[in-house]
């Protein structure tokens, strides 16, 4: 069998941390290593060179007691740079969701998601995409188009259909609706979507989304 895909949870609701958790452990392909009630354990754990670490996916709550989730997210990044952040909060402020991902987290769920999205959003991001709560994706695109600069060029050129697959992807598309679309398979959307990260340097679907209107490869509206 393929390696697991390795869980820290970060969540002080011990109810919802345990109903997900038992979702988890019943996944053949996702194992919750760990679980705590508030970052400053969490990352106390990730500093431990005696605790096993080796974290694929960090989901994590904003709004816990003490250090916040939003606060967390540079630690993580600095303590445990290859693990991935997923944001699973309740949370879907305009403020904490952009937050968030600019900070570096690489999907970002609502709490009321199934259970089935959530192993989705985690299998995505394993497989090197992003995940982002269909009722935000739109809301986060037009967020960010009405912020940036308009008329900047930017040399790097994406291929007609990592061009194709991005402009999917920006309107909410989750990956298998892309290959769907395109008639490819999803294992293929996210080769492109890698590829698209590479020569945008960004780390996830917003940023390169982001990155796209910023820089011109997609036109903004005059």
């Amino acid at each position: 069998m393929s390696k697991k895909i390795r869980i820290l949870m970060i969540e002080d609701h011990p109810e919802f941390r345990e109903t997900v958790a038992f979702v988890l452990n019943k996944s053949e392909d996702i194992e919750l290593v760990s679980q705590f009630g508030n970052a400053e354990l969490a990352l106390r754990s990730l500093q431990d060179p005696k605790q096993d670490n080796d974290i694929d996916i960090i989901l994590l709550d904003l709004n816990l007691p003490g250090i916040s989730g939003l606060e967390a997210i540079r630690w993580i990044k600095d303590y445990n740079p290859k693990s991935k952040i997923i944001v699973l909060s309740q949370s879907d402020a305009e403020a904490d969701v952009l937050s968030a991902i600019q900070s570096g987290a690489t999907g970002y769920l609502l709490k009321a998601s199934t259970m089935d999205q959530i192993k989705q959003g985690i299998r995505n991001v394993y497989a090197g995409g992003a995940t982002l709560d269909p009722g935000l994706a739109k809301f986060v695109l037009h967020t960010l188009q009405a912020k940036l600069p308009k008329n900047k060029v930017i040399t790097v050129e994406l291929s007609k259909r990592e061009h194709q697959v991005l402009e999917l992807i920006a309107e909410g598309l989750p990956q298998k609706e892309v290959g769907k679309k395109l008639k490819i398979s999803s294992y293929t959307v996210t080769d492109h979507l890698k590829s698209i990260y590479e020569k945008l340097q960004v780390q996830n679907a917003p940023q390169a989304i982001s990155k796209a209107y910023r820089t011109g490869i997609f036109k903004t509206d005059e």
